[in-house]
């Protein structure tokens, strides 16, 4: 994609977003997954997307703009002590998850390009007094984060927005620890995506245009170096993703994205010369 391109797919997304984070309103694009449309589980549809009610304790009011399309933190595994960094952290929902996950002694760290979510989610930080979160403001294709410094990256409904998403992943891969994962909830394509939907803004901020096809997703991963990629469609991904536009489930899917950064001794040289 050529940077004009690139750029004028971010100015649509940051626009978009800008907008939800000033105004309060919820969903991925404009009319879809509000409040209510999909089921709820405290008067969000987090429920749909597999958070239970006792995750939901630890966000403070304010958080949840119905952004997502999956529960990242389900197949995070975190542990106390970690230090976790979420890509497009929005209002700060699955940051807030994630740091009562790892606990005082782990850090989270939440990157969106958007500075009217980053201003709301330091709010929303300010709200809970939260000392292990911070937000910076940055775009994932060129991560405001140190080399080697992440235990677990995280995302939620937003690599699938990047025109550029080969370069997310490849800072994705720079930024985590040997033997560091991913644990995404994004949205994949599994068919041709119509031309009309391809170039209408809506759908493009509203995850669907920009949505890869799942060989793609494997190929990026690996070319960025990470193994151990599954790339998996959610239990429910029709009703999710149905909910938004009717009839795109047919071309887009809800879909849970898991890689490994190899250990350096798995990378570097074939079994015995690494002893």
């Amino acid at each position: 994609m050529s940077d004009i391109k690139a750029d004028d797919v971010r100015t649509v997304v940051r626009d978009h977003y800008a907008s939800i984070a000033r105004t309060g309103a919820t969903g991925c694009a404009p009319g879809c997954c509000t409040p209510g449309t999909l089921g709820s589980t405290g008067g969000t549809p987090a429920g749909v997307l597999g958070y239970g009610r006792d995750e939901l304790t630890a966000v403070p009011e304010g958080a949840d703009l119905g952004l997502g399309c999956g529960n990242p933190t389900a197949i995070a595994s975190l542990r106390p002590g970690q230090t976790v960094l979420d890509l497009g952290a929005g209002g700060g929902f699955d940051c807030f998850i994630a740091a009562h996950q790892v606990g005082p002694t782990g850090r989270v760290i939440g990157v969106d390009m958007t500075a009217d979510m980053v201003a709301l989610a330091r709010a929303n930080a300010r709200k809970v007094k939260t000392t292990n979160v911070e937000f910076r403001l940055g775009e994932i294709e060129h991560l405001p984060v140190a080399d080697r410094t992440i235990d677990v990256i995280l995302s939620n409904c937003v690599i699938n927005l990047s025109p550029e998403k080969e370069a997310v992943f490849r800072e994705a891969f720079r930024v985590l620890r040997p033997d560091g994962r991913l644990a995404i909830s994004d949205v994949v394509a599994t068919g041709p995506i119509p031309a009309e939907l391809q170039t209408q803004a809506a759908a493009l901020a509203g995850c669907v245009a920009g949505a890869a096809p799942i060989d793609e997703v494997r190929a990026m991963l690996a070319r960025a170096g990470f193994t151990d990629i599954a790339v998996t469609i959610a239990p429910r991904s029709a009703e999710i993703v149905g909910s938004w536009l009717p009839g795109i489930e047919q071309f887009v899917a809800s879909a849970t994205i898991e890689a490994r950064r190899p250990r350096a001794d798995e990378a570097c040289c074939p079994p015995g010369c690494c002893s």
